[in-house]
């Protein structure tokens, strides 16, 4: 099954079966217009009261969508179909913070102690920018977006602390202007910019060099613009070292039922 952005057309149902079903397992940045597209975090129990803190305490890097009950596979705030368990195209596997492997379902995964945090992603106003003209250069390239590791901290609680993560896309000064204004009205899919412009005032020592995702070209007339990312769960838990999580792959999300402008604000 060709893994790029040729299914962007496809309808989401289609999608959907293609994913859950293993023929699809490249990132969805581009797929599914107008849907809003989520990250997954899935902890024990005991360690979903700490996040849900810490998503509060970090609206921006972690919008949160939903959360489920213990062992619950199906949301019906996000669709009356979906499968927290098979419908991400590649799941990541944590053990004490580090990364064990990536599978594509958690059949034999799943437990009945596991809470699934559903949060925002920036790939739901990705469409919004381009209705009003904008580029978006990781879709154009048929790539996925560029993430990277900053020294921006997060607000720590509890067991959880750590630093941001932030996926980039790069404006001439006018279209970055224009990004801003629009993605303001998607707190949900993680709002405004944190940063724009030098990347080292951020931590960020090689703009040629993701820590996820795939490089981008930008333009000698353009400036790097830096949103909130949904991997940053993955860095926070890195360094909190929960004894097990499971994650989306970094681009590779949870496609819901729901219009992304359903969380719009106007």
């Amino acid at each position: 099954m060709d893994q790029g952005l040729s299914l962007n057309k496809l309808p989401l149902k289609e999608l959907r079966n293609l994913i859950r079903n293993n023929q699809f397992t490249g990132s969805t940045t581009g797929c599914a217009a107008g849907y809003l597209q989520a990250n997954l975090v899935i902890l024990p129990a005991e360690w979903a009261t700490d996040f849900l803190l810490f998503c509060q305490k970090n609206p921006v890097a972690c919008p949160l969508i939903d959360v489920s009950q213990p062992g619950e596979k199906y949301l019906k705030s996000i669709g009356d179909d979906i499968n927290l368990s098979t419908d991400v195209p590649e799941y990541h596997v944590f053990y004490d913070g580090e990364f064990e492997t990536a599978v594509s379902d958690l059949s034999t995964l799943w437990r009945e102690d596991l809470v699934t945090f559903v949060l925002g992603c920036s790939f739901s106003f990705e469409e919004a920018l381009i209705q009003s003209g904008l580029s978006i250069r990781n879709i154009d390239e048929g790539k996925n977006v560029s993430m990277y590791d900053t020294s921006i901290p997060c607000q720590s609680s509890g067991k959880f602390s750590g630093n941001y993560v932030v996926s980039m896309r790069p404006f001439t000064s006018i279209d970055a202007i224009r990004a801003i204004q629009i993605t303001t009205r998607f707190p949900k899919a993680h709002g405004a910019p944190v940063h724009f412009g030098d990347p080292s005032l951020i931590g960020i020592d090689d703009i040629s060099t993701p820590n996820y995702g795939d490089v981008v070209e930008i333009k000698p007339n353009e400036v790097p613009v830096f949103w909130g990312c949904g991997v940053t769960p993955q860095n926070v838990i890195r360094q909190s070292r929960p004894p097990f999580c499971i994650t989306h792959a970094p681009g590779k999300m949870l496609i819901t039922d729901r219009l992304s402008s359903e969380f719009a604000v106007l």
